[in-house]
């Protein structure tokens, strides 16, 4: 007997059945693992004005693997960013995994509402980078007291390079190579 009457139903838009099952928490691992492995070998990179986060280039992946993705990149960032070296670890913790989460959602929402449409997929992409830009390069600014369009510029070219470059590319790969949209 179950004593939630609503324990079953995903309180999501669309009442969808919440499944969790070893297969989603595994990639969710896996995925926040990688994300937190790329950032923190490749950390000259990954933080400063200047950041080539190629970490990010994973966000593309929730399009073909959904909420485990979206899940993993989120924690890889709230992880990976502890060692952050801006002025406030948990600003930069809390807001980035925000920033990620919402990226990787939106990326999958309108990637998705064309099934394997290239164009929306790079439009999903393209959305992603500008939440990253808007969000961390926001706070970012905030927190050192630099002007905010550095910050967004700096963002925007390092998420342009991760997100639509190598991870639109690394989608489509993975598409090609047989993987199918969620």
């Amino acid at each position: 007997m179950d004593l939630h009457p609503f324990r079953h139903i995903n309180p999501g838009v669309g009442g969808e059945k919440l499944r969790l099952n070893s297969r989603d928490i595994a990639l969710t691992a896996i995925f926040a693992a990688l994300y937190a492995v790329l950032v923190l070998f490749l950390s000259s990179l990954s933080f400063g004005l200047a950041q080539v986060r190629i970490a990010d280039a994973l966000i593309p992946m929730s399009v073909i693997f959904g909420w485990p993705a979206v899940m993993g990149v989120t924690l890889g960032c709230l992880i990976s960013n502890v060692v952050s070296p801006m002025p406030s670890i948990v600003t930069d913790m809390s807001l980035g995994a925000l920033a990620n989460f919402l990226a990787s959602v939106l990326a999958w929402k309108i990637a998705v509402q064309k099934r394997d449409s290239m164009i929306s997929e790079f439009l999903g992409c393209t959305m992603a980078t500008l939440m990253i830009t808007f969000i961390v390069g926001t706070y970012l600014a905030i927190l050192t007291e630099m002007e905010l369009w550095i910050w967004w510029l700096g963002i925007f070219i390092g998420s342009l390079i991760s997100i639509n470059v190598i991870g639109f590319l690394t989608l489509q790969f993975m598409k090609k190579a047989g993987l199918k949209v969620t």
